[in-house]
């Protein structure tokens, strides 16, 4: 059985590294090749059973034997618009679970930093400025605040967890309405979308992106939102219309915005969001060791499950696109 590793952007595979030692002795009959460029994959993939990485289209076509793909990450969407990937029968699996708890966490931090003006005090800090009659009656306290949360997955409830925790009010849509939980005071389905933004203080967007979530966050949405909210988006760029939030930033009836993603990744530099009241991590808000550690372990799982043909840990939807 051969196996094809990529290297992520994160650089976490190398030859080298412990876990391919780990992965070398723990499957001793598995052939692995770990490759970085588009030619040395074109040459590797012909009689690989199992791809590592985010596959490209020719890629994929020139592969003769392949039965399993692992996304290293959790979105999916690059993956899902090979539609010959879409329609084969290779499985396609991901990495669901390890990110959950330090991307909720930096969802509150966004949070809180957004209510307390950290921005700002970071830079009288700098200045060595004592500016303290400048935040007078300026924070925004989170207790008896609602915060809306568009899908309620892993990502969703672990924010929903945290926001309750700092006695908030949290209300949430989903593909898939659910009963209230102790945290959670109403799961809606999409189409109460609307209302949601309306009684929103705080919306989080952390529905995964697919030809459906494109742009579901437009100005005709925005429109609904309670004036003075602000937005964390956390998920993926696209589903917001970057120029509809820049409106609503600039007119003051969006508070502040905390986004980890963006359409186009990195942020251009002449991008308006960066001179707004933004707070804007660089697509880093699940990069915690214990998170790799997990990504790794689950790899592991998987393979450990396909050598011995049980199921999968995580099967991804291809036509849903999550």
């Amino acid at each position: 059985m051969k196996l094809l590793m990529t290297m992520p952007a994160e650089g976490i595979w190398p030859e080298n590294s412990a876990f391919y030692a780990d992965l070398k002795t723990s499957f001793p009959e598995v052939d692995i090749k770990v490759v970085d460029t588009v030619e040395d994959q074109m040459k590797e993939i012909k009689d690989a059973n199992a791809y590592f990485g985010w596959i490209t289209r020719d890629v994929f076509l020139a592969a003769d034997r392949l039965q399993w793909i692992h996304c290293p990450g959790v979105g999916i969407d690059r993956l899902v618009e090979i539609p010959e990937l879409v329609e084969s029968d290779v499985v396609l699996t991901n990495s669901p679970g390890p990110h959950v708890n330090v991307m909720a966490d930096h969802v509150m931090g966004m949070v809180v930093a957004l209510a307390h003006r950290f921005g700002e005090a970071w830079d009288d800090q700098r200045a060595r400025r004592w500016g303290g009659s400048n935040y007078t009656a300026r924070f925004a306290e989170l207790t008896g605040r609602t915060m809306g949360i568009l899908a309620l997955g892993q990502i969703g409830m672990a924010v929903a967890v945290r926001a309750h925790a700092f006695n908030m009010d949290v209300y949430g849509v989903d593909l898939h309405p659910k009963p209230p939980t102790p945290v959670v005071k109403e799961v809606w389905g999409l189409e109460r979308l609307d209302e949601l933004m309306s009684i929103s203080d705080w919306f989080v967007v952390a529905v995964p992106y697919t030809a459906e979530t494109d742009k579901m966050i437009d100005a005709g949405r925005f429109a609904h939102l309670k004036e003075g909210a602000h937005v964390i988006v956390i998920s993926r760029g696209g589903i917001v219309d970057e120029d509809a939030m820049i409106e609503g930033l600039r007119s003051g009836r969006i508070a502040g915005a905390g986004l980890d993603v963006a359409d186009v990744e990195p942020l251009p530099v002449d991008s308006p969001l960066w001179d707004l009241n933004t707070i804007i991590s660089p697509h880093s808000s699940a990069s915690s060791p214990e998170m790799y550690e997990g990504r790794q372990q689950l790899f592991k799982e998987n393979l450990r499950r396909f050598l011995v043909n049980e199921p999968f840990v995580r099967v991804c939807d291809k036509r849903a696109g999550f």
